[in-house]
């Protein structure tokens, strides 16, 4: 049986067992040692004391309630260890030589008390310098814009993130002086917070009792919990670390590679050259690109390291607040680059070259491609977009970006129409661009020879030019299309189902253009119904049916409605 002590702390009375009551008093007896008879000692130490009596008022459970070890123990968790509170006098030597010996880096912490739900976005206002609110958004930002991976990260950091509970903590986590007047100030707060909160014992009290009653049910389950998450935690600063690391490399090596000529010379530096389409340096924007995307991922490295190691220190204020504006700068320079980029192809424009053939509809037109086998040496060489040079050495680019089309006319010769066109900033613009695209034909009596690719010099930049030509035929003209047009013919419309699998004769018919020899199972594959007239019998004794220009005779008794196939066998009788 042990003795109890009525003892009178901060102006409130608790019945306390010896042992805590003596626990109690050595508590307090090492924290004025630890003062040092500091001047505001008595005021601190009073302070402490309305601290720790409306922290034990929180634990009492009924007015007979003895304060115990166990309570005794709790408060001091909260309130911290005597050496939390060891500092030097700010009187004693040069002041600003205390504030710097006094003043710690800051510590990330959860700021429950300010938070609306575990701290997270406070503490990480606290710890970078910011304003709560704008963490906030980030969260949100990725909660909707990251697939919810907002949600995730939070609770990730609420586990990982421990929170600031003593005096001491939360000055590490505001980055403020551990000096006397911070102390008393910081203990005067709390007090002051929870005034309010122990006008109405009764509902504190069974509140105390319910969240006691939840704790002890789910102690071990949580424990569970937070290893688990602890493990995650760990694994995700892995992964932050790896993709930062290895993005930040991979950019370093693309401004090198794909936007400078400074140190050395690469093979496609010229292909990047012909399609940049601002006169800004190349290097210049490579920068601003490692810039804009790199620094994020330089700070989500640093998160991954922090994750892996809560007690890293801080890069500093200046550091992340230069970072913070380099970003700023890089993402507006790059914004009124795009808007350039932009404008640069935002009109378009042509020019038309038309020829007229000396030919007859009775002649045959034979249409085919050619290759230059300076450049290739293969018809089949496809290229939208690609850096040459001449046999002058003049940097060119080269493109096979050519289609043709064949269409109807009513004049009674046929023609040609070649249309080249490019893009630009203006109509003027895209249109000297389109008149100095060098693309060439040959109509050679009834024969169309066409280039199977066009030259422009590298100076004209990239800027999506192309050729079309368009061949007007007349009803009755006979067409011979070589097998070289296959990869650039373009069907507009279905006047002219071009045949892929050899070289045919085609002839303009209506409004379609007609294959004269392609093999019978090339044609219309769809059925075809012949409508037979009876006789006064109803009775048919032989069925002459045309199809495809073939005649079937069918020699069977039938009436009615005939259903044919494409090779004219019946295949239905109505």
């Amino acid at each position: 049986m042990n003795k109890t002590v009525n003892i009178n702390l901060g102006g409130m009375f608790f019945h306390i067992d010896e042992d805590a009551y003596l626990k109690l008093t050595r508590y307090f007896d090492a924290i004025k040692r630890s003062l040092n008879n500091s001047s505001g000692q008595d005021e601190i130490i009073k302070d402490i004391e309305m601290r720790v009596s409306e922290l034990l008022t929180e634990k009492q459970k009924s007015e007979k309630h003895v304060v115990g070890l166990k309570d005794v123990d709790e408060v001091i968790t909260v309130m911290g260890q005597p050496e939390d509170y060891r500092i030097e006098d700010e009187e004693n030597g040069n002041q600003s030589h205390n504030d710097f010996g006094a003043r710690k880096h800051k510590k990330l912490y959860r700021d429950k008390e300010k938070g609306m739900i575990g701290g997270v976005a406070t503490g990480l206002g606290h710890y970078f310098g910011i304003d709560a609110v704008w963490i906030k958004i980030i969260f949100l930002i990725f909660v909707f814009a990251g697939f919810g991976t907002g949600i995730l990260a939070y609770f990730v950091l609420w586990i990982v993130t421990p929170e600031a509970v003593t005096t001491t903590e939360k000055l590490e986590m505001t980055g403020e002086p551990v000096t006397i007047s911070n102390i008393e100030k910081k203990v005067r707060e709390e007090i002051e917070s929870l005034s309010d909160k122990f006008k109405n014992a009764d509902y504190d009290k069974m509140g105390n009792q319910v969240k006691s009653g939840a704790g002890r049910i789910s102690s071990s389950f949580g424990d569970f919990v937070m290893t688990v998450f602890k493990i995650f935690a760990k694994f995700l600063g892995v992964v932050l670390i790896i993709s930062g690391i290895s993005t930040l490399v991979m950019l370093l090596i693309g401004v090198f590679t794909l936007g400078t000529n400074i140190f050395i010379d690469f093979p496609w530096q010229n292909f990047v050259e012909a399609g940049n389409f601002t006169e800004y340096p190349l290097w210049s924007f490579g920068l601003l690109m490692f810039f804009a995307v790199g620094i994020p991922f330089f700070f989500l490295t640093l998160l991954g390291f922090k994750l892996l190691s809560p007690n890293l220190k801080s890069i500093g204020n200046i550091t992340k607040y230069t970072l913070l504006a380099v970003w700023i700068i890089s993402i507006a320079i790059l914004t009124s680059i795009g808007i350039k980029q932009a404008t640069e192809i935002s009109y378009d424009n042509k020019i038309v070259e038309k020829k007229v053939f000396a030919i007859k509809p009775a002649d045959t037109l034979y249409i085919k491609f050619k290759y230059n086998d300076y450049y290739t040496k293969s018809l089949n060489h496809y290229r939208e977009f690609e850096f040459v040079q001449d046999s002058a050495n003049n940097d060119l680019i080269y493109s096979n970006d050519v289609r043709l089309h064949i269409l109807h006319t009513d004049e009674n010769a046929p023609f040609i129409q070649v249309e080249k066109s490019a893009r630009g900033n203006s109509f003027t613009n895209a249109k000297k661009r389109a008149e100095k695209i060098n693309y060439k034909f040959q109509i050679s009596g009834n024969q169309l020879i066409l280039d199977n690719y066009f030259l422009t010099d590298v100076k004209n930049k990239f800027r999506g030019q192309e050729v079309d030509v368009y061949l007007y035929v007349p009803e009755g003209q006979l067409i011979k299309p070589d097998s070289s047009i296959r990869d650039y013919y373009n069907s507009d419309d279905d006047f002219f189902n071009l045949n892929y699998d050899g070289d045919y004769n085609y002839k303009v018919e209506g409004s379609k253009v007609r294959c004269l020899n392609c093999p019978a199972e090339d044609n219309d594959t769809n059925d075809y119904d012949s409508e037979v007239d009876t006789t006064d019998t109803d009775t048919i004794n032989e069925v002459s049916v045309k199809i495809n220009g073939k005649e079937v005779i069918n020699g069977k008794k039938t009436k009615g409605k005939l259903t044919t196939d494409k090779n004219g066998v019946i295949i239905k009788i109505n």
